[in-house]
């Protein structure tokens, strides 16, 4: 897809819309935005088009009839109150979809879902059966049972991310401003940007905020997005809530991300991108050129430190002896195990262990290079 006007003629699309966009001032869920939003996406959907939704609110819904004053900041009654505004969406949500005779399909997602293999494969395999049934997904972050250490942080990565699982030929991320400037919207004299083809074209770019009292994310957490989708061949478009039928039609509205990369691996995108890591492994240079350059796996010789906490199936970073982090991985021992084989050969390993194949620490499957040393 080489331009937004390729959007209309997208077979799947994902359409991720945040908290501020869906509810009235205090809080409350606006319901007369959300059906906006649902009759557009209605249309594309009877015009052939596949939407799967992410959709932020579970929080934002759950605020008014629990009567706090604000989005909670402990996490325990922040899962508390997604607990009560999920049902409370998603109930709007199906009530609205059913006016234009669509059915709406619940998927709660954690990080956790996206980088254990089993996983990743089951949410992928979902999707892809609602989508078949010709029912709309509605994706959220399962903030109800996600922790501080497996959650994604906002659902505007959790979107680049869902777009890659499924394959999207496009990602729509609506919020409250009408794309991304190159400063302070409120700031006279800044204008839209109306296209970017590369992250070198975002240098000098002034970007502030992280979001609002009801939201999470913010116009910093929308480029981190797009700059996920992009890099895995899911171009973006980036525009307000009010123009998402311009958006969707193709229309000249917003800013259009060009893909810039090729898709690759869910479970590697993660790893580069999303993952919050339980530990280090420090490296020698010859096990950071290995890995960086020869696409080898990690072999217990090459570590030279251990940081961190961790168990097998954790991701964790692969750093330079200078503290430089140069690759993320899936380890396939614990801490403990690490610290007590790190820096031997797998000649001594083979004989104190008694097996003829010790395991790697990190297999090169379960790699991702995030920089080049």
């Amino acid at each position: 897809m080489h331009d937004r006007a390729g959007v209309a003629a997208a077979g799947r699309v994902v359409v991720k819309i945040g908290s501020s966009s869906l509810t009235a001032p205090g809080g409350r869920l606006d319901v007369d935005r959300l059906r906006r939003l649902v009759t557009v996406i209605a249309d594309r959907r009877a015009a052939g088009q596949e939407v799967v939704l992410v959709s932020s609110g579970a929080i934002a819904a759950g605020i008014a009839p629990l009567g706090l004053p604000m989005r909670p900041t402990d996490l325990a009654t922040a899962q508390a109150t997604a607990s009560v505004g999920q049902g409370i969406l998603v109930a709007r949500y199906t009530e609205a979809f059913a006016e234009h005779g669509r059915r709406v399909g619940q998927v709660l997602l954690t990080a956790e879902d996206l980088i254990r293999r089993q996983h990743y494969r089951n949410a992928q395999r979902a999707l892809g059966r609602l989508l078949a049934l010709g029912v709309v997904p509605i994706v959220n972050e399962n903030d109800t049972v996600a922790t501080d250490e497996i959650r994604f942080g906002d659902n505007d990565r959790l979107a680049a991310l869902v777009a890659h699982l499924v394959r999207a030929d496009a990602l729509v991320l609506l919020t409250d401003v009408d794309g991304l400037y190159d400063g302070p919207p409120s700031r006279p004299g800044t204008r839209r940007i109306d296209e970017v083809r590369g992250p070198e074209e975002l240098e000098g770019v002034e970007v502030t905020g992280r979001g609002t009292t009801i939201g999470t994310g913010g116009m910093v957490t929308k480029l981190e997005a797009a700059s996920i989708a992009t890099s895995a061949g899911v171009p973006v478009v980036l525009t307000a809530a009010d123009n998402a039928a311009q958006a969707l039609a193709g229309e000249r509205v917003g800013t259009w991300f060009a893909a810039t990369g090729r898709r690759k691996s869910t479970r590697r995108l993660w790893l580069a991108h999303a993952a919050r890591t339980s530990g280090r492994l420090v490296l020698d240079d010859g096990a950071v050129h290995a890995i960086t350059h020869g696409k080898r796996s990690l072999l217990a010789a090459g570590i030279v430190g251990v940081e961190g906490d961790f168990e097998p199936g954790d991701p964790v970073e692969l750093a330079t002896t200078a503290g430089r982090v140069m690759a993320r991985g899936i380890v396939g021992h614990s801490a403990v195990e690490v610290r007590q084989i790190q820096g031997k050969t797998t000649t001594q390993l083979r004989d104190e262990e008694g097996t003829p194949h010790p395991r790697a620490v990190v297999h090169r499957d379960d790699l991702v290079i995030v920089s080049r040393y």
